[in-house]
């Protein structure tokens, strides 16, 4: 693949020998008559965030058009579980308003997404029509939710937990319904069960696994979860296959595998995400589970990055902020010109947002052949604490209770950092570490 680093200086040189409007809008860009076009399919989190990062750098380098689906600026969307639960406002989750875009010169499209890549054209044309050349593209298009295709997945009253819509319905469902079920018992699906019993329905969480959570925690934190949470109101249906949506007009209950069922006014589907290629696939960009780019995060076409949970790098993809914010950074960069940072994978941590509720984990926390755990367990002060070592380094954490050394188990994670001297004292924390060092 390309390096887009090199591509875009010798663009800027004018010894990129390119039949079409790059080399033009490069030549005129030096001359002070015009600017090359960048168009920003997606004006999600990933997307801006990479915007932001390129203007840092080169604030006046280009055209921006930014299309997106929905009809607002760009918010954040892991907010939205303290929207729906009450906590947060529309206000407080906004973080580029229309005023935002019109003081940067970004001309925003809003609710109206982009249906087709012209790739030898180099142009987008948008459901409205709107056709836009670029001479860098940039794929910020997201993930869609996994809806579970049972018969009546498609009943009024059957939706996902994606966007402000989403939480709109579950708002107006909370006010004249009283039976929701969250199929997922992963974090988002607890955090939207979480925010439906603040808003007064008793909510049931209906899991396919025997534990909560299984990606992030351990069998014995998810327990300590599952209990803190049935404390609260909650109520959880594990091992449990759904094989049907039952309603006519509207949804009114949840069938199983096995013949039982329980009632439903709401059915909210968190069982995963699906990375949205569609567009990528249609324009004939290579994709695999997701768009294959490389470490400037340079797609197999050299003008066309994308980033996100759209993306798929060396094998792996996202859903965590903050791998997607280290690939907007380099991204930014790239589409900059200065293309000297590549992008490498770290291990990511996970916090729960649910009140009252404390919980971290970060790293492998499944650990593997040779490492080991270092574990405490408080039951009645409902503290556990789970360490995976390999190698004298903290491999993986889990954490349930008290979470405070988080972030700096997970600091050790990332540094790799030996810990033979203090092993000893890991389990209590950064402060009797500090005290051993």
């Amino acid at each position: 693949m390309p390096g887009s680093a090199g591509t875009f200086r010798a663009c800027l040189s004018g010894a990129y020998q390119q039949p079409s409007g790059l080399g033009r809008h490069m030549t005129a860009l030096q001359t002070g008559k015009a600017k090359p076009a960048l168009v920003v399919i997606g004006n999600g989190m990933a997307g801006m965030r990479t915007v932001e990062e390129l203007q840092k750098l080169a604030p006046d380098l280009y055209d921006i058009t930014v299309f997106g689906a929905e009809p607002h600026g760009n918010y954040n969307r892991i907010l939205l579980s303290p929207l729906l639960a009450g906590d947060k406002k529309m206000d407080d989750i906004m973080l580029h308003t229309r005023e935002w875009y019109r003081q940067h010169r970004i001309t925003l499209h809003t609710s109206d997404p982009v249906v087709a890549i012209d790739r030898h054209r180099r142009t987008v044309r948008s459901r409205a029509g709107i056709e836009v050349a670029y001479d860098r593209l940039l794929l910020a298009t997201g993930s869609t939710p996994f809806i579970i295709p049972v018969p009546g997945h498609q009943l009024p009253g059957v939706i996902a937990f994606r966007d402000i819509q989403d939480v709109e319905t579950m708002l107006q469902a909370a006010r004249s319904h009283r039976h929701a079920v969250v199929i997922g018992g992963g974090l988002l699906g607890l955090e939207a069960a979480n925010g439906l019993l603040r808003q007064g329905m008793e909510v049931t969480v209906v899991h396919v696994c025997g534990s909560l959570m299984e990606r992030q925690l351990d069998a014995a934190a998810a327990l300590l979860l599952k209990k803190a949470l049935e404390q609260k109101g909650m109520r959880f249906l594990l091992d449990a296959n759904t094989s049907e949506i039952v309603g006519n007009e509207r949804v009114t209950a949840v069938r199983f595998q096995d013949g039982s069922e329980i009632p439903a006014d709401l059915v909210v589907m968190t069982a995963g995400v699906r990375p949205n290629i569609a567009l990528a696939k249609q324009a004939g960009l290579h994709c695999e589970r997701a768009i294959v780019v490389d470490d400037t995060l340079q797609t197999y076409d050299p003008r066309i990055y994308a980033v996100g949970e759209c993306v798929q790098h060396r094998m792996a993809t996202f859903g965590l902020v903050a791998p997607i914010w280290d690939q907007a950074r380099v991204c930014g960069a790239h589409l900059a010109g200065a293309g000297h940072r590549r992008y490498v994978q770290q291990a990511t941590a996970t916090k729960l947002k649910v009140t009252g509720v404390d919980l971290y984990s970060a790293g492998n926390f499944i650990g593997g052949e040779g490492s080991e755990d270092l574990v405490m367990r408080d039951p009645r002060r409902g503290i556990y604490k789970r360490l995976v070592l390999k190698d004298n380094q903290i491999i993986g954490a889990v954490l349930y209770g008290d979470v405070k050394d988080g972030p700096w188990y997970f600091g050790l994670i990332q540094n790799q950092t030996d810990i033979s001297a203090l092993r000893n004292q890991l389990l209590f924390g950064q402060a009797l570490c500090g005290e051993a060092a």
